[in-house]
């Protein structure tokens, strides 16, 4: 939405001119109206939601920004959220709303729903965590019996179909609720009308436990390539589904936290925070790089004797902290990539630290061959600096690919999200211990 657009729909509304936004926002999608919504404040949000139907008002407000969502639900009465809104939205959509609510307003709003085997379904719902199959799965789906008949099934699949906008796969369950299979809808055009769904159905279907994480849901609609996976209970019983689109809005958040925590960010922000949040998001980090320079220097500050012999020493040391912040970094994104995407596990620590310390070898020693003979040209072959400088990135490049790779996975083991091995604390840790390599070096060889 450009800013001629802006401008003018917003002097439409000051001038409640609602026949000419209306006709303005009819032809938009749903996303892109939500867009218009968010670029708008809150009154003037207000306003186009009252110009819209109510199913295409619970579209927009679940392609909303979270931020400018949570800020309009604010000024809107419970009744309203449940009757405007929630009563026209799948469940795994109406639960990530009222999730965002206080608990007194989701009280509410569930109090408002009209259908009660819906708002039954949203309380149950709720009970999961927000980061597991059963918190993001819905329960809008077509299943039938694997005992009916051909006839049978079919009506009952128009029934359940009426309330319903998209189906992706039949579900079949036996007499206790239990997934059984998926139901072929080809089947039903070439069967006999005399069989059963069971001799019919295609049996044992890939699925997830309520309780499974999400990062492993996506892994298997990622591995099966499939649109939507069902979600079974601890005794296989089919209790929802979960689709494509739910998983890929949680990839792509899952990635904008990664990103952020390997940049440094103690929290999530965006680039229209305010000043303060932006500023708590940054400033830790900063201020654990600060101590790292501070206890850099107090390092260095034991050495004035080596400095004061050896002046050319200070040269190198921008390229002691910055190859060894660079091939930590190198090491721990690689191995935070292959823990994300299960191609790497972490009990498998060993393997990966002996893997790594050889490719280390490697470069270390093509590094280190490059700056002595460097330094043999410019020092000569008997300088301190041509030994101790190749010794030291030899050193600290074997150091931070091994460091790289153990903190990463360590923290994989203990359940902590291993994305903040790849930002600050590998670069600011060895950029001392690299320091303190380079230095005790270069005073042995002194």
């Amino acid at each position: 939405m450009n800013n001629e657009d802006l401008k003018m729909i917003s002097e439409w509304i000051e001038k409640k001119e609602s026949d000419k936004v209306k006709e303005f926002i009819n032809d938009l999608h749903p996303t892109d109206i939500a867009e218009l919504c968010d670029e708008l404040n809150t009154e003037e949000a207000r306003f186009i939601y009252l110009l819209l139907d109510n199913e295409t008002a619970a579209d927009v407000l679940v392609e909303m920004d979270e931020d400018a969502r949570k800020s309009f639900l604010d000024i809107l009465p419970s009744e309203t959220i449940a009757k405007r809104f929630v009563d026209y939205m799948d469940t795994d959509d109406a639960v990530d709303i009222i999730r965002e609510m206080d608990e007194d307003k989701q009280e509410e709003v569930l109090s408002h729903i009209e259908d009660i085997e819906q708002a039954g379904d949203i309380v149950d719902l709720l009970k999961y965590d927000e980061d597991t199959a059963g918190g993001l799965m819905g329960t809008e789906m077509v299943v039938v019996n694997e005992n009916w008949s051909m006839p049978e099934c079919l009506r009952e699949m128009r029934l359940q179909a009426e309330d319903m906008d998209e189906i992706y796969y039949v579900y079949v369950i036996d007499d206790e609720e239990r997934l059984r299979g998926v139901f072929p809808l080809k089947k039903m055009i070439t069967s006999p009308s005399v069989s059963k769904v069971k001799h019919v159905m295609r049996k044992d279907p890939v699925s997830v436990h309520v309780d499974t994480p999400i990062e492993e849901v996506v892994q298997v609609i990622e591995k099966y390539d499939l649109v939507a996976v069902p979600v079974v209970d601890s005794i296989e019983r089919l209790v929802g589904r979960i689709t494509v689109d739910d998983v890929m809005d949680e990839v792509r958040e899952q990635a904008e936290r990664d990103y952020q925590l390997a940049s440094g960010l103690s929290q999530d922000v965006e680039s229209d925070d305010n000043v303060f949040r932006q500023t708590s998001a940054r400033l830790p980090w900063l201020l654990i790089g600060m101590l790292g320079g501070i206890g850099n220097s107090l390092i260095l500050g034991n050495f004035d004797s080596t400095f004061a012999s050896h002046p050319e020493m200070a040269l190198y040391i921008p390229l002691i902290g910055g190859t060894g912040g660079n091939v930590g970094t190198q090491s721990s994104a690689l191995v935070v990539q292959g823990l994300a995407n299960s191609s790497l596990d972490a009990g498998n620590t060993l393997k990966q630290v002996a893997k790594e310390s050889l490719v280390a070898s490697i470069n270390a020693s093509i590094i280190s061959m490059l700056v002595y003979i460097y330094n043999f040209v410019r020092f000569g072959p008997t300088a301190t600096v041509s030994y101790s400088v190749s010794i030291s990135l030899f050193a600290v490049v074997m150091f931070a690919s091994i460091f790289g790779t153990l903190v990463p996975m360590t923290l994989e083991k203990l359940k902590i999200d291993p994305a903040i091995a790849t930002g600050p604390f590998i670069s600011i840790t060895n950029d001392i211990i690299g320091m303190l390599m380079y230095m005790g070096i270069t005073a042995l060889l002194s």
